[in-house]
Protein backbone atom coordinates (compact mmCIF):
# COMPACT_ATOMS: atom_id res chain seq x y z
CA UNK A 1 0.00 0.00 0.00
CA UNK A 2 1.05 3.40 -0.77
CA UNK A 3 1.70 5.83 1.93
CA UNK A 4 -0.80 8.79 1.25
CA UNK A 5 -1.75 12.34 1.88
CA UNK A 6 -4.33 11.50 4.73
CA UNK A 7 -3.58 8.05 5.86
CA UNK A 8 -5.36 7.73 9.14
CA UNK A 9 -3.01 5.94 11.78
CA UNK A 10 -4.16 2.47 12.97
CA UNK A 11 -5.27 2.36 16.95
CA UNK A 12 -2.29 0.73 17.40
CA UNK A 13 -0.01 3.53 16.02
CA UNK A 14 -2.27 5.90 18.18
CA UNK A 15 -1.08 4.24 21.30
CA UNK A 16 2.26 5.46 21.13
CA UNK A 17 1.50 8.86 20.99
CA UNK A 18 -1.06 8.31 23.79
CA UNK A 19 1.49 6.69 26.39
CA UNK A 20 3.90 9.74 25.72
CA UNK A 21 4.18 11.72 28.96
CA UNK A 22 5.61 11.52 32.10
CA UNK A 23 9.10 11.29 30.61
CA UNK A 24 8.03 7.99 28.51
CA UNK A 25 8.14 9.40 24.86
CA UNK A 26 8.31 6.69 22.07
CA UNK A 27 11.52 7.25 19.84
CA UNK A 28 12.93 4.65 17.91
CA UNK A 29 15.54 4.63 15.93
CA UNK A 30 19.08 2.80 15.87
CA UNK A 31 22.93 3.45 16.23
CA UNK A 32 24.75 3.04 12.88
CA UNK A 33 28.30 2.37 12.88
CA UNK A 34 30.40 3.20 9.59
CA UNK A 35 34.24 2.76 8.73
CA UNK A 36 36.11 5.32 7.14
CA UNK A 37 35.82 9.20 6.60
CA UNK A 38 32.76 10.70 6.59
CA UNK A 39 30.97 11.73 3.75
CA UNK A 40 30.63 15.93 3.44
CA UNK A 41 28.55 17.36 4.99
CA UNK A 42 26.88 18.37 0.87
CA UNK A 43 27.10 14.56 -0.52
CA UNK A 44 25.24 13.18 2.38
CA UNK A 45 22.13 15.94 2.02
CA UNK A 46 22.38 15.49 -1.58
CA UNK A 47 22.17 11.44 -0.96
CA UNK A 48 19.20 11.83 1.42
CA UNK A 49 17.67 14.35 -1.52
CA UNK A 50 17.72 12.20 -3.75
CA UNK A 51 15.73 9.43 -2.38
CA UNK A 52 13.79 10.88 0.69
CA UNK A 53 10.72 10.27 -2.38
CA UNK A 54 10.97 6.81 -1.61
CA UNK A 55 9.55 7.34 1.77
CA UNK A 56 6.23 9.78 1.48
CA UNK A 57 5.79 9.37 5.26
CA UNK A 58 9.42 11.11 5.74
CA UNK A 59 7.28 14.49 4.35
CA UNK A 60 4.62 13.79 6.46
CA UNK A 61 3.31 15.31 9.62
CA UNK A 62 0.18 14.34 11.90
CA UNK A 63 -2.98 16.59 11.65
CA UNK A 64 -5.71 16.08 14.62
CA UNK A 65 -9.56 16.13 13.91
CA UNK A 66 -11.65 18.78 14.99
CA UNK A 67 -13.28 17.34 18.51
CA UNK A 68 -10.94 14.71 18.72
CA UNK A 69 -13.01 12.86 16.29
CA UNK A 70 -10.84 9.78 16.44
CA UNK A 71 -6.99 8.67 15.48
CA UNK A 72 -4.92 11.86 13.44
CA UNK A 73 -4.23 11.86 10.25
CA UNK A 74 -1.07 12.00 8.35
CA UNK A 75 -0.57 14.80 6.14
CA UNK A 76 2.29 16.49 3.56
CA UNK A 77 3.99 19.25 5.92
CA UNK A 78 3.49 22.53 3.81
CA UNK A 79 7.09 23.63 4.75
CA UNK A 80 8.86 20.47 4.71
CA UNK A 81 12.88 21.57 5.37
CA UNK A 82 14.98 18.87 5.26
CA UNK A 83 17.75 21.04 6.97
CA UNK A 84 15.31 20.65 10.06
CA UNK A 85 16.02 16.75 10.41
CA UNK A 86 19.70 16.27 8.85
CA UNK A 87 22.25 17.15 11.71
CA UNK A 88 26.20 16.93 11.71
CA UNK A 89 28.27 16.65 15.08
CA UNK A 90 31.87 17.29 15.99
CA UNK A 91 32.83 14.95 18.83
CA UNK A 92 35.13 17.29 20.74
CA UNK A 93 39.29 16.01 21.44
CA UNK A 94 40.52 13.21 21.33
CA UNK A 95 36.89 11.50 20.01
CA UNK A 96 36.52 8.52 22.95
CA UNK A 97 34.32 5.91 22.92
CA UNK A 98 33.65 7.55 26.10
CA UNK A 99 32.56 11.01 24.65
CA UNK A 100 30.86 9.50 21.86
CA UNK A 101 28.41 7.19 24.33
CA UNK A 102 27.64 10.34 26.23
CA UNK A 103 27.07 12.30 23.00
CA UNK A 104 24.69 9.31 21.92
CA UNK A 105 22.61 9.33 25.67
CA UNK A 106 22.49 13.30 25.11
CA UNK A 107 20.82 12.95 21.27
CA UNK A 108 17.93 10.35 22.21
CA UNK A 109 16.99 11.97 25.31
CA UNK A 110 14.77 14.70 24.11
CA UNK A 111 11.60 13.96 22.36
CA UNK A 112 10.64 14.45 18.67
CA UNK A 113 8.43 17.78 17.84
CA UNK A 114 5.29 16.02 16.67
CA UNK A 115 4.33 19.84 14.64
CA UNK A 116 7.22 18.50 12.46
CA UNK A 117 7.63 15.55 10.62
CA UNK A 118 9.10 12.42 13.14
CA UNK A 119 12.25 11.81 12.35
CA UNK A 120 16.12 13.09 11.76
CA UNK A 121 19.29 11.80 11.16
CA UNK A 122 22.55 12.88 12.60
CA UNK A 123 25.94 12.25 11.33
CA UNK A 124 28.94 12.38 14.08
CA UNK A 125 32.26 12.81 13.59
CA UNK A 126 35.28 13.45 15.04
CA UNK A 127 36.34 10.14 16.27
CA UNK A 128 40.17 9.46 17.46
CA UNK A 129 39.97 6.53 14.82
CA UNK A 130 39.02 6.29 11.51
CA UNK A 131 35.23 6.23 11.59
CA UNK A 132 31.63 7.93 11.98
CA UNK A 133 28.31 7.02 12.53
CA UNK A 134 24.64 8.17 12.31
CA UNK A 135 22.59 8.38 15.10
CA UNK A 136 18.40 7.89 13.78
CA UNK A 137 15.28 8.72 15.34
CA UNK A 138 11.92 7.97 14.77
CA UNK A 139 8.64 7.77 16.44
CA UNK A 140 6.90 4.50 17.22
CA UNK A 141 3.87 5.48 15.92
CA UNK A 142 5.67 5.86 12.22
CA UNK A 143 7.24 2.83 12.31
CA UNK A 144 7.85 -0.85 13.92
CA UNK A 145 11.48 -2.54 14.13
CA UNK A 146 10.71 -4.14 10.33
CA UNK A 147 10.03 -0.63 9.06
CA UNK A 148 12.92 1.03 10.69
CA UNK A 149 14.94 -1.49 8.55
CA UNK A 150 13.49 -0.29 5.69
CA UNK A 151 13.70 3.37 6.32
CA UNK A 152 17.52 2.59 6.82
CA UNK A 153 17.93 1.15 2.74
CA UNK A 154 17.61 5.12 1.89
CA UNK A 155 20.53 5.19 3.32
CA UNK A 156 22.87 2.73 1.85
CA UNK A 157 23.77 0.92 -1.44
CA UNK A 158 24.62 -3.00 -1.79
CA UNK A 159 28.27 -1.99 -3.80
CA UNK A 160 30.24 0.89 -2.18
CA UNK A 161 29.18 3.61 -4.76
CA UNK A 162 30.90 6.74 -3.74
CA UNK A 163 29.14 9.32 -5.55
CA UNK A 164 25.65 10.69 -4.34
CA UNK A 165 22.55 10.58 -6.83
CA UNK A 166 22.31 13.98 -7.81
CA UNK A 167 18.69 14.10 -9.53
CA UNK A 168 16.22 14.94 -6.78
CA UNK A 169 12.50 14.26 -7.58
CA UNK A 170 10.21 17.55 -7.54
CA UNK A 171 7.78 17.44 -5.01
CA UNK A 172 4.68 19.39 -4.11
CA UNK A 173 2.62 19.11 -1.17
CA UNK A 174 -1.11 18.27 -1.10
CA UNK A 175 -3.05 21.22 0.73
CA UNK A 176 -4.11 19.99 3.95
CA UNK A 177 -8.04 19.96 4.44
CA UNK A 178 -9.73 23.11 6.19
CA UNK A 179 -11.17 22.51 9.84
CA UNK A 180 -14.74 22.45 8.10
CA UNK A 181 -13.32 19.51 5.79
CA UNK A 182 -11.95 17.68 8.38
CA UNK A 183 -15.04 17.65 10.54
CA UNK A 184 -16.68 16.08 7.40
CA UNK A 185 -14.31 13.71 6.84
CA UNK A 186 -14.10 12.45 10.28
CA UNK A 187 -18.20 12.62 9.89
CA UNK A 188 -18.10 10.49 6.79
CA UNK A 189 -15.43 8.03 8.62
CA UNK A 190 -17.93 7.40 11.23
CA UNK A 191 -20.37 6.43 8.66
CA UNK A 192 -18.17 4.06 6.81
CA UNK A 193 -17.27 2.37 10.05
CA UNK A 194 -21.09 1.68 10.74
CA UNK A 195 -21.18 -0.01 7.58
CA UNK A 196 -18.31 -1.98 7.72
CA UNK A 197 -19.95 -3.17 11.06
CA UNK A 198 -23.22 -3.89 8.43
CA UNK A 199 -20.92 -5.91 6.26
CA UNK A 200 -18.99 -7.83 8.82
CA UNK A 201 -22.55 -8.90 10.46
CA UNK A 202 -23.50 -10.06 6.91
CA UNK A 203 -20.31 -12.04 7.06
CA UNK A 204 -21.28 -13.54 10.09
CA UNK A 205 -24.65 -14.54 9.06
CA UNK A 206 -23.30 -15.95 5.49
CA UNK A 207 -20.46 -18.12 7.07
CA UNK A 208 -21.94 -18.92 10.72
CA UNK A 209 -18.78 -21.80 11.21
CA UNK A 210 -16.39 -19.25 10.55
CA UNK A 211 -17.57 -16.29 12.77
CA UNK A 212 -17.68 -18.97 15.67
CA UNK A 213 -14.55 -20.28 14.82
CA UNK A 214 -12.78 -16.15 15.29
CA UNK A 215 -14.92 -14.99 17.90
CA UNK A 216 -13.85 -18.37 19.76
CA UNK A 217 -10.29 -17.58 19.29
CA UNK A 218 -10.10 -14.03 19.96
CA UNK A 219 -12.58 -14.65 23.44
CA UNK A 220 -10.01 -16.77 24.03
CA UNK A 221 -6.88 -14.81 23.52
CA UNK A 222 -9.03 -11.71 25.34
CA UNK A 223 -8.97 -14.06 28.56
CA UNK A 224 -5.54 -15.17 28.44
CA UNK A 225 -5.27 -11.19 28.49
CA UNK A 226 -7.17 -10.88 31.29
CA UNK A 227 -5.54 -13.64 33.13
CA UNK A 228 -2.32 -11.81 32.55
CA UNK A 229 -3.66 -9.02 34.60
CA UNK A 230 -3.78 -11.08 37.84
CA UNK A 231 -0.48 -12.52 37.35
CA UNK A 232 2.10 -9.33 37.86
CA UNK A 233 5.25 -9.35 37.10
CA UNK A 234 7.63 -8.86 39.17
CA UNK A 235 8.70 -5.54 41.11
CA UNK A 236 12.57 -5.03 40.51
CA UNK A 237 14.88 -1.88 40.61
CA UNK A 238 14.57 -0.14 37.22
CA UNK A 239 10.94 -0.31 37.23
CA UNK A 240 10.48 3.25 39.03
CA UNK A 241 9.79 6.63 37.71
CA UNK A 242 12.42 7.90 35.14
CA UNK A 243 13.28 10.77 34.07
CA UNK A 244 14.01 12.62 30.85
CA UNK A 245 17.46 11.46 30.59
CA UNK A 246 19.07 8.80 28.88
CA UNK A 247 22.06 6.68 28.89
CA UNK A 248 23.02 3.93 25.82
CA UNK A 249 24.98 1.36 25.43
CA UNK A 250 25.86 -1.46 23.27
CA UNK A 251 27.34 -4.93 22.50
CA UNK A 252 28.10 -7.12 19.44
CA UNK A 253 28.05 -10.77 19.38
CA UNK A 254 28.87 -13.42 16.28
CA UNK A 255 25.46 -14.39 14.71
CA UNK A 256 27.32 -17.86 14.47
CA UNK A 257 27.73 -18.14 17.79
CA UNK A 258 23.90 -18.19 18.69
CA UNK A 259 23.18 -20.40 16.19
CA UNK A 260 25.80 -22.37 17.63
CA UNK A 261 24.27 -22.31 20.87
CA UNK A 262 20.64 -23.01 19.21
CA UNK A 263 21.81 -25.74 17.36
CA UNK A 264 23.63 -27.94 20.35
CA UNK A 265 20.92 -26.90 23.26
CA UNK A 266 17.66 -26.53 21.16
CA UNK A 267 15.14 -23.39 20.22
CA UNK A 268 15.53 -20.32 18.27
CA UNK A 269 17.96 -17.79 18.12
CA UNK A 270 14.94 -15.54 19.62
CA UNK A 271 15.16 -18.01 22.31
CA UNK A 272 19.04 -17.89 22.99
CA UNK A 273 19.00 -13.65 22.79
CA UNK A 274 16.28 -13.87 25.36
CA UNK A 275 17.99 -16.87 27.27
CA UNK A 276 21.38 -14.45 27.00
CA UNK A 277 19.39 -11.36 28.04
CA UNK A 278 18.09 -13.68 31.32
CA UNK A 279 21.11 -14.13 32.43
CA UNK A 280 22.93 -10.98 32.21
CA UNK A 281 19.70 -9.77 34.31
CA UNK A 282 20.66 -12.70 36.55
CA UNK A 283 24.34 -11.05 37.57
CA UNK A 284 23.45 -7.61 37.56
CA UNK A 285 20.16 -8.17 39.76
CA UNK A 286 22.57 -9.78 42.08
CA UNK A 287 24.87 -7.10 41.79
CA UNK A 288 21.86 -5.18 43.27
CA UNK A 289 21.87 -7.59 46.06
CA UNK A 290 18.34 -8.45 44.91
CA UNK A 291 17.23 -12.15 45.51
CA UNK A 292 16.91 -13.94 42.76
CA UNK A 293 15.91 -17.37 43.52
CA UNK A 294 12.26 -18.48 41.69
CA UNK A 295 12.41 -14.82 40.00
CA UNK A 296 11.23 -14.88 36.33
CA UNK A 297 11.18 -11.42 34.75
CA UNK A 298 8.60 -10.60 31.81
CA UNK A 299 9.59 -8.95 29.34
CA UNK A 300 7.65 -7.12 26.56
CA UNK A 301 8.29 -9.18 23.02
CA UNK A 302 7.13 -7.60 20.13
CA UNK A 303 6.19 -9.90 17.10
CA UNK A 304 6.38 -8.39 13.55
CA UNK A 305 3.50 -9.55 11.25
CA UNK A 306 4.47 -7.75 8.33
CA UNK A 307 4.10 -9.99 5.30
CA UNK A 308 6.96 -9.42 2.33
CA UNK A 309 5.11 -7.14 0.25
CA UNK A 310 4.15 -5.04 2.97
CA UNK A 311 7.74 -4.18 3.51
CA UNK A 312 8.54 -0.87 2.42
CA UNK A 313 5.42 0.92 4.68
CA UNK A 314 5.46 2.76 7.41
CA UNK A 315 3.36 2.40 10.25
CA UNK A 316 3.15 -1.16 12.82
CA UNK A 317 2.33 -4.59 11.80
CA UNK A 318 3.27 -5.79 15.58
CA UNK A 319 1.26 -7.56 18.10
CA UNK A 320 3.08 -8.58 21.37
CA UNK A 321 3.57 -11.19 24.11
CA UNK A 322 4.63 -11.85 27.50
CA UNK A 323 8.32 -13.65 27.10
CA UNK A 324 9.67 -15.10 30.20
CA UNK A 325 13.11 -13.89 31.24
CA UNK A 326 14.25 -17.13 33.96
CA UNK A 327 16.53 -15.29 36.00
CA UNK A 328 16.21 -17.74 39.04
CA UNK A 329 17.32 -20.66 36.67
CA UNK A 330 21.18 -20.64 37.64
CA UNK A 331 22.29 -23.24 35.24
CA UNK A 332 22.55 -21.25 31.33
CA UNK A 333 21.35 -24.74 29.11
CA UNK A 334 17.95 -25.01 31.65
CA UNK A 335 17.79 -21.28 31.37
CA UNK A 336 17.61 -21.82 27.56
CA UNK A 337 15.29 -25.03 27.54
CA UNK A 338 12.89 -22.84 29.99
CA UNK A 339 12.48 -19.75 27.88
CA UNK A 340 12.14 -22.20 24.79
CA UNK A 341 9.46 -24.12 26.32
CA UNK A 342 8.06 -21.11 27.40
CA UNK A 343 7.90 -19.41 23.74
CA UNK A 344 6.86 -22.19 22.25
CA UNK A 345 3.38 -22.36 24.49
CA UNK A 346 3.04 -18.90 23.43
CA UNK A 347 3.14 -18.88 20.04
CA UNK A 348 0.81 -21.50 20.60
CA UNK A 349 -1.01 -19.62 22.97
CA UNK A 350 -4.79 -17.72 22.24
CA UNK A 351 -2.33 -14.56 23.85
CA UNK A 352 -1.56 -12.99 20.69
CA UNK A 353 -5.25 -13.37 19.12
CA UNK A 354 -6.41 -11.85 22.44
CA UNK A 355 -4.25 -8.45 21.42
CA UNK A 356 -5.02 -8.79 17.84
CA UNK A 357 -8.70 -8.72 18.68
CA UNK A 358 -8.31 -6.03 21.23
CA UNK A 359 -6.83 -3.35 18.81
CA UNK A 360 -8.85 -4.74 15.96
CA UNK A 361 -11.96 -3.68 17.86
CA UNK A 362 -10.05 -0.30 18.47
CA UNK A 363 -9.51 0.54 15.03
CA UNK A 364 -13.23 -0.62 14.10
CA UNK A 365 -14.21 2.36 16.81
CA UNK A 366 -11.27 4.72 15.34
CA UNK A 367 -13.36 7.47 13.93
CA UNK A 368 -15.10 8.05 17.26
CA UNK A 369 -13.65 10.61 19.90
CA UNK A 370 -11.84 8.99 21.38
CA UNK A 371 -11.68 5.53 20.21
CA UNK A 372 -13.70 3.66 23.01
CA UNK A 373 -11.35 1.15 24.20
CA UNK A 374 -8.04 2.98 23.00
CA UNK A 375 -6.66 4.55 26.48
CA UNK A 376 -7.41 1.35 28.57
CA UNK A 377 -5.47 -0.96 26.00
CA UNK A 378 -2.83 1.21 25.77
CA UNK A 379 -2.50 1.77 29.40
CA UNK A 380 -2.44 -2.28 29.61
CA UNK A 381 0.08 -2.21 26.32
CA UNK A 382 2.91 -0.89 28.45
CA UNK A 383 1.86 -1.29 32.03
CA UNK A 384 4.72 -2.31 34.04
CA UNK A 385 1.88 -4.96 35.57
CA UNK A 386 2.26 -7.01 32.86
CA UNK A 387 5.91 -6.93 31.33
CA UNK A 388 9.48 -5.41 33.22
CA UNK A 389 11.35 -4.55 30.54
CA UNK A 390 10.90 -4.36 26.41
CA UNK A 391 13.34 -7.21 24.79
CA UNK A 392 12.97 -6.33 21.40
CA UNK A 393 14.44 -8.71 18.52
CA UNK A 394 14.05 -8.20 14.60
CA UNK A 395 16.31 -9.70 11.67
CA UNK A 396 18.27 -7.31 9.64
CA UNK A 397 19.95 -7.82 6.25
CA UNK A 398 22.94 -10.20 6.15
CA UNK A 399 25.39 -8.50 3.42
CA UNK A 400 27.45 -5.49 3.85
CA UNK A 401 25.70 -2.35 2.87
CA UNK A 402 27.28 1.25 2.14
CA UNK A 403 26.43 4.63 2.33
CA UNK A 404 28.32 6.26 -0.15
CA UNK A 405 31.14 4.21 -0.40
CA UNK A 406 32.03 3.52 3.75
CA UNK A 407 30.97 0.27 5.13
CA UNK A 408 28.64 -0.14 7.38
CA UNK A 409 30.10 -2.35 10.17
CA UNK A 410 27.15 -2.40 12.94
CA UNK A 411 23.81 -1.53 13.51
CA UNK A 412 22.28 -1.26 17.48
CA UNK A 413 19.08 -0.90 17.49
CA UNK A 414 17.09 1.86 20.23
CA UNK A 415 13.88 0.95 22.03
CA UNK A 416 11.70 3.34 24.01
CA UNK A 417 11.18 3.68 27.80
CA UNK A 418 7.86 3.73 28.58
CA UNK A 419 6.62 5.14 32.15
CA UNK A 420 7.87 3.09 35.07
CA UNK A 421 10.29 1.20 32.75
CA UNK A 422 14.35 2.69 33.35
CA UNK A 423 15.70 -0.34 31.17
CA UNK A 424 14.87 -1.37 27.20
CA UNK A 425 16.93 -3.69 25.09
CA UNK A 426 16.67 -4.00 21.32
CA UNK A 427 18.50 -6.55 19.00
CA UNK A 428 18.89 -6.67 15.71
CA UNK A 429 20.96 -8.95 12.97
CA UNK A 430 23.18 -7.45 10.84
CA UNK A 431 25.70 -9.26 8.31
CA UNK A 432 27.11 -11.74 10.59
CA UNK A 433 26.48 -10.01 13.59
CA UNK A 434 24.02 -8.94 16.29
CA UNK A 435 23.96 -5.90 17.94
CA UNK A 436 22.59 -5.36 21.48
CA UNK A 437 21.37 -1.57 22.05
CA UNK A 438 20.80 -1.15 25.77
CA UNK A 439 18.28 2.30 26.30
CA UNK A 440 18.07 3.28 30.25
CA UNK A 441 17.23 6.03 32.66
CA UNK A 442 21.21 6.89 33.90
CA UNK A 443 19.10 8.18 37.11
CA UNK A 444 17.58 4.71 37.90
CA UNK A 445 20.01 2.62 36.11
CA UNK A 446 23.39 4.32 36.49
CA UNK A 447 24.82 1.22 35.25
CA UNK A 448 23.90 0.17 32.01
CA UNK A 449 27.23 -0.45 30.79
CA UNK A 450 27.58 -2.87 33.58
CA UNK A 451 25.10 -4.48 32.52
CA UNK A 452 26.17 -4.85 28.90
CA UNK A 453 29.41 -6.46 29.83
CA UNK A 454 26.94 -9.24 31.65
CA UNK A 455 25.74 -9.97 28.28
CA UNK A 456 29.49 -11.07 26.94
CA UNK A 457 29.26 -13.53 30.06
CA UNK A 458 26.24 -15.02 29.39
CA UNK A 459 26.87 -15.35 25.94
CA UNK A 460 29.92 -17.13 27.05
CA UNK A 461 28.62 -19.67 29.45
CA UNK A 462 25.50 -20.94 27.08
CA UNK A 463 28.79 -21.72 24.32
CA UNK A 464 30.64 -23.23 27.25
CA UNK A 465 27.42 -25.41 27.84
CA UNK A 466 26.89 -25.67 23.83
CA UNK A 467 30.32 -27.09 23.88
CA UNK A 468 29.55 -29.70 26.81
CA UNK A 469 26.46 -30.83 25.09
CA UNK A 470 28.15 -31.01 21.09
CA UNK A 471 31.74 -30.77 21.61
CA UNK A 472 32.35 -31.45 17.99
CA UNK A 473 30.61 -28.61 16.38
CA UNK A 474 33.15 -25.86 17.71
CA UNK A 475 35.63 -28.31 15.02
CA UNK A 476 34.79 -25.50 12.41
CA UNK A 477 36.03 -22.42 14.31
CA UNK A 478 38.61 -23.52 15.51
CA UNK A 479 41.96 -21.81 14.20
CA UNK A 480 39.36 -19.67 12.16
CA UNK A 481 41.46 -16.31 12.25
CA UNK A 482 39.21 -14.50 9.20
CA UNK A 483 37.22 -11.76 10.35
CA UNK A 484 33.74 -13.20 12.05
CA UNK A 485 31.35 -11.80 9.50
CA UNK A 486 33.60 -12.90 6.66
CA UNK A 487 33.68 -16.72 8.23
CA UNK A 488 29.82 -15.97 8.87
CA UNK A 489 29.09 -15.00 5.28
CA UNK A 490 30.32 -17.96 4.03
CA UNK A 491 28.08 -20.15 6.09
CA UNK A 492 25.24 -18.20 5.08
CA UNK A 493 26.66 -18.92 1.12
CA UNK A 494 26.86 -22.54 1.62
CA UNK A 495 23.18 -22.44 2.90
Amino acid sequence: MAQRHMDRLTSFDTSFLANEKANGHMAIGALLMCSGEPPTEADFLTHIRSRVHQLPRLRQRLLYPPLQLGTPFWVDHPDFDIHQHLRRITLPAPGTEAQFQALVGELLAPPLDRSKPLWELIVVEGFEDERFAVVYKTHHAMADGISAVDIGMLLFDVEPRTEPDREEVPWAPTKAPSRLALLRRAITGIAITFAGLGRWLRRAIDQPQRARKRAGDGLAGLWEVTWNLARPAPKVPFNTAIGASRSFCWANFDLAELKRIKNALGGTVNDVTLAVVAGALRRWLQDQGVAVAGLELKALVPVSIRTENEHGELGNKLTAMRGPLPVGIADPAERLRAVSAAMDSLKSSKQPLGAEAIWGLNDWFRDFAPPLLLGPTAAINFSTRLFNLLVTNFPGPQIPFYILGRELTAIYPVGFLARNHALAIAILSYNGGVGFGLLADPAALPDAAALAAHLRLAVEELLAAAQVASPDDGDELAGDDRPRFARERERLDRG
